[in-house]
């Protein structure tokens, strides 16, 4: 019994303008993914390291931020109503936990105790305060500066009586243009608000 093969010249010869085009389209998009800028990557910092250990405890957190910094992008204000996310400028991480563990490290230095901890905590049997914090604006503005507006509140442990409930803004002006110097700046309007907080305890 015959086995039947189609002979090679019935098989349809793809054209080569086709394969041409082809490849300049793979050319193309290959050429415009080397064109695109490399994703940068920032942190917020606190202005050094909290005592090591002792002293009383604190809790920092939950940290809340508004809507708009719910992202990777780095936010920056071009007018009164017009807000800049940037395309390849990230925060290395989720930016809500970078606020609180900054301002867990700026609070330990204020008040001398390296006893600090961020939300989620086990329990609170070891901590003697608890402070909740809501950012509500945090972003670089057009006439080179950094902005920060916060609310936060500070809870007496085990009773969970709350002592103090302020707000604050400030703005903190970049040294030299560019996001590294905002982050910078940003860094610095933590340590301001970590004095602000630990001032009201």
């Amino acid at each position: 019994m015959k086995t039947f093969r189609p002979a090679l010249s019935h098989v349809p010869a793809r054209p080569a303008r086709f394969l041409g085009s082809l490849a300049c389209m793979l050319g193309w998009v290959l050429a415009v993914a080397s064109c695109s800028p490399a994703n940068q990557y920032y942190l917020l910092t606190p202005e050094g390291p909290a005592p090591s250990s002792g002293g009383m405890g604190i809790g920092v957190g939950p940290v809340s931020i508004a809507s708009y910094l719910e992202r990777d992008n780095i936010v920056f204000q071009e007018s009164s109503n017009h807000l800049a996310v940037s395309a390849s400028h990230r925060w290395a991480g989720d930016l809500d936990n970078n606020i609180a563990q900054v301002l867990a490290t700026n609070l330990g230095r204020r008040l001398h105790t390296g006893n600090v901890t961020t939300y989620p905590w086990y329990n609170d049997h070891e901590l003697r305060y608890q402070i909740t914090v809501d950012v509500r604006q945090l972003h670089g503005t057009a006439d080179g500066d950094a902005f920060l507006d916060a609310a936060w509140r500070v809870y007496s442990l085990p009773d969970r009586r709350m002592v103090a409930n302020r707000n604050w803004s400030g703005t903190e002006p970049l040294e030299v243009d560019g996001y590294n110097s905002l982050a910078a700046a940003e860094s610095k309007l933590l340590a301001r608000l970590a004095t602000q907080i630990a001032e009201s305890m």
